[in-house]
């Protein structure tokens, strides 16, 4: 599978695969790969851990586990805007979704994150947009 952004991905997302193909595992550009071709939630639960782990202030995501589901971004992680804004911003032009302020702020733990990241995803799937 390969992460060449087909010639309708929009600028920001073409910079996000290349991003993504250039700074994350093997592991990881092929969950995405695989998410865009079946969009099975728990591939895009892994690139949503993976570039949460990545902005996780102050650490090399390289050598980061996965924390649990109950683990506070900011509390647990040391979650600051900044990193959460980086964190938004990838993940908006990665899977192509816009992310709110509001929004954000309600996501307070990793499992928050994955839980809203599969809530926008399924808004954007073709069947979600039928009446």
């Amino acid at each position: 599978m390969s992460l060449t952004p087909s010639p309708s991905v929009s600028s920001d997302n073409h910079d996000a695969i290349q991003t993504l193909a250039r700074h994350f595992s093997e592991e990881v550009q092929q969950a995405y790969a695989r998410f865009r071709q079946t969009r099975v939630p728990a591939d895009a639960d892994a690139v949503v851990v993976a570039v949460m782990l990545d902005h996780v202030p102050g650490e090399d995501s390289g050598s980061k586990e996965t924390p649990p589901d109950t683990a506070g971004l900011v509390a647990d992680l040391g979650f600051d805007s900044v990193s959460i804004t980086e964190m938004v911003f990838f993940l908006e032009d990665l899977f192509a979704v816009r992310i709110t302020n509001d929004e954000i702020m309600r996501v307070r733990t990793v499992g928050d994150l994955r839980a809203f990241v599969r809530k926008k995803l399924v808004a954007l799937s073709p069947a979600a947009s039928r009446p």
